[in-house]
């Protein structure tokens, strides 16, 4: 019997489990609250800013279970160890999917489907990279997605630019026959990340200049905030639908450090690197979808998700089987009440993220003709750490009902951010583009650039109980936007005679 059967088929939260005889008790309370609510006639009441007695007690029970429910731990635990790193197009994704599936049927969602989309596959291969000149060293490396195989060794000298700037500036053929090497800073640490972005351009876009100076291979600092030996990968992007023709390879924070030093010596460098990445031609990915059908409003869709496949250095655990465990649970808390909320709320499992929201934008083509119907979308996509902060953007008369909600989750210390805030998610984009309204639960991300993209995003990174205070908000916004009579879309939905 697989571990998932083990922990989910035919048990509902592990009945022999006391947090869950004590779920069992407070489910009683919320049964008999969210069907009054149900059976309310008072649409004017819950669609003003402040919720009806009974629609906030049964969101606040919900949040206190959430709060002392574990499974979303187990399902991040069952992801990590059961699937392992699960690299976008790979067998591993594919056995996510399964993994997706069993997990959606066993925890009892109305309608559990995987849409697939092809994708191009890459491959990292091996990597052997040390410094040769002033003398031997090896160095911990990674190649970058989208990055090429070296044609042959490589034993070049070894060109220092201090950042992408003084790299975008050299001459066309300059570096014919030698290695660029591009440093930076390291991402700073903060709660929003907001280092992360100015950082990794040295990742996405050196690769165009290094070959344009007809470079042997370029080599950048990780985009990371760990001073640990372990180099970062990540996706480069293309130019005009092509990738490069070199090797592109991330080193360690430290190894970067002491490239540093000796380029300040005035020390020649040289480096030798041979990289097995490569393109290995098309494949199937695909989206997993969990659907509990609105009572009321089942075309209307609130959408919560997080992404499925993962870089391949770790397992994955905290970006992103974290925001697939929080949102899957959120919805399952959600699906064992008597009744379902009135619109439908979705879970979406999208598939390879990593390499460009391809899974995103599958789903955007794929659902074009319903996205006048998806009232609402957020995305988990930054860790396990606590949430602290709510954002929105939405129809302006929608605010009054998303201060409402901010008010529940308050006391889980998250604060009501700004209401107009683009965003939702990185795989939300595509909707966003669309007009879909979006919201963000911010979480903490001063350690996340720590872990992400490197061999060190495992399970042990990730606390129980901040994981809970996740999905006890996750909860609380699915369920009141599911069945609040308020429309959070900034135009009215199309119809079939317009």
């Amino acid at each position: 019997m697989s571990f998932i059967a083990r922990k989910f088929n035919g048990i509902r939260f592990m009945r022999t489990n006391l947090i869950v005889i004590r779920l069992a008790i407070r489910f009683v309370a919320i049964c008999f609250l969210a069907l009054t609510t149900a059976l309310s006639t008072s649409a004017q009441e819950e669609s003003s800013s402040e919720l009806s007695p009974q629609l906030r007690e049964s969101s606040q029970q919900l949040m206190q279970d959430a709060l002392e429910s574990d499974l979303a731990y187990q399902i991040v635990e069952s992801l990590t160890t059961e699937v392992g790193p699960r690299l976008a197009g790979s067998e591993a994704e594919k056995r996510a999917r399964e993994w997706g599936l069993t997990l959606g049927q066993d925890l009892k969602f109305d309608r559990v489907v995987v849409e697939d989309f092809t994708m191009p596959f890459w491959e990292r291969g091996d990597l052997n990279i040390k410094l040769t000149e002033p003398y031997d060293q090896e160095l911990y490396g990674t190649a970058l997605g989208g990055s090429a195989r070296s044609k042959s060794d490589i034993n070049a000298p070894l060109v220092y630019f201090r950042d992408i700037a003084a790299l975008e500036q050299v001459d066309s053929g300059a570096l014919k026959g030698k290695i660029a090497f591009v440093d930076g800073d390291f991402v700073v640490k903060s709660q929003t990340g907001a280092g992360y972005s100015p950082a990794n351009q040295r990742r996405r876009i050196g690769w165009q200049h290094a070959e344009r100076a007809n470079a042997k291979a370029l080599v950048i600092r990780s985009v990371g905030s760990e001073s640990h030996r372990f180099p970062h990968t990540g996706m480069m992007s293309a130019n005009d639908g092509k990738w490069a023709s070199i090797p592109v390879i991330a080193i360690s924070n430290p190894d970067a450090d002491h490239l540093r030093r000796l380029h300040r010596l005035n020390k020649p460098l040289k480096m030798s690197l041979s990289s097995g990445a490569r393109w290995k031609g098309d494949v199937t990915s695909g989206n997993v979808i969990l659907d509990l059908v609105g009572r009321e409003k089942p075309e209307e869709i609130v959408l919560i998700g997080g992404h499925l496949d993962s870089w391949d250095l770790g397992t994955g655990a905290v970006d992103d089987g974290a925001g697939v465990a929080i949102t899957t649970a959120a919805a399952a808390l959600i699906a064992q009440l008597p009744v379902r909320p009135k619109r439908t709320i979705r879970v979406v499992m999208f598939g390879a993220e990593e390499v460009g929201l391809l899974g995103a934008r599958a789903y955007a083509e794929r659902h074009a003709d319903a996205l006048s119907n998806h009232v609402l979308a957020t995305e988990s996509d930054f860790g396990a750490e606590s949430i602290w902060q709510f954002v929105s953007n939405v129809n302006p008369d929608a605010n009054p009902a998303i201060d409402a909600i901010a008010n529940v989750i308050a006391p889980l210390g998250i604060v009501r951010g700004g209401s107009e805030v683009p965003g939702g998610g990185p795989d939300i984009i595509p909707l966003a583009e669309q007009g879909v309204p979006t919201v963000r639960l911010n979480q903490n991300g001063m350690d996340y650039f720590d872990l992400h993209h490197t061999p060190d995003d495992t399970l042990d990174k990730i606390d129980p109980r901040e994981l809970a205070q996740n999905v006890a908000a996750y909860a609380v916004l699915a369920y009141l936007a599911a069945e609040l009579d308020v429309d959070f879309r900034k135009t009215e939905p199309k119809t079939s005679s317009e």
